[in-house]
């Protein structure tokens, strides 16, 4: 009965992410001429989220990938907004890119007790208040939002009045409200940036297009 539904049992991982791979490249118009670094990203994003419309709305600027690698190689560190996008980073890839890396080296206060008590005495969202215990580190960080739009505000408002240029914003948060206006603010900035236009994203997306580069950072063949 199953044989009805054409599902192919035997296919290995590697067939199936290749294939995977040649429909999206059948599927989204004008992909030959992207930047091909620009491209391996984009096109592992559009895999895991199946949304051709993502990439649609992708915006690499000054340099992001470039500048990300440099940095990953000189074992910088991560800041994320979401346990989700920590559990999702691969310490093993980060180590082919740097062989120092820990978990301990991609941040995330979201949980931390302290900032639970400071969201609680302040009236403010804790996603705000982890990005202000992150300030020390973001100089030359990577910067993965793919939550919290208030998140990604503050560290764009800390580029704007104090300098701070991180190695990599990805600008990723999803929903209805401060999302948009946070990404348009993000893009206003001259610091290495990738945005996903509009509402969509998520901490799946900002933690794929980290892992994306990750791949390129190791020379992994199938990128």
């Amino acid at each position: 009965m199953t044989s009805e539904f054409n599902i192919r049992w035997d296919m290995p991982p590697a067939a199936i992410e290749a294939e995977s791979f040649a429909a999206i490249e059948r599927e989204f118009y004008g992909w030959e001429e992207l930047p091909p670094a620009e491209w391996k990203v984009m096109r592992r994003l559009i895999h895991t989220t199946a949304d051709l419309s993502i990439g649609e709305g992708l915006a690499f600027r000054h340099d992001p990938i470039p500048s990300a690698l440099e940095a990953l190689r000189r074992h910088c560190p991560i800041f994320c907004d979401s346990n989700m996008i920590r559990a999702g980073l691969s310490v093993e890839r980060l180590r082919r890119a740097h062989p120092g890396y820990a978990r301990e080296d991609i941040h995330c206060h979201i949980s931390d007790a302290d900032i639970a008590e400071q969201a609680k005495s302040t009236g403010r969202t804790r996603a705000i208040c982890a990005a202000e215990k992150a300030r020390p580190i973001l100089d030359g960080a990577i910067v993965l939002i793919g939550n919290a739009p208030l998140s990604l505000a503050r560290i764009a408002r800390y580029a704007l009045e104090e300098g701070i240029r991180p190695a990599l914003i990805v600008g990723m948060p999803v929903g209805f409200v401060n999302v948009v206006e946070s990404k348009e603010l993000l893009l206003t900035l001259d610091v290495p940036h990738i945005v996903a236009r509009g509402r969509k994203g998520g901490s799946n997306v900002a933690a794929a297009i980290c892992n994306a580069m990750l791949y390129q950072a190791s020379n992994n063949a199938r990128e």
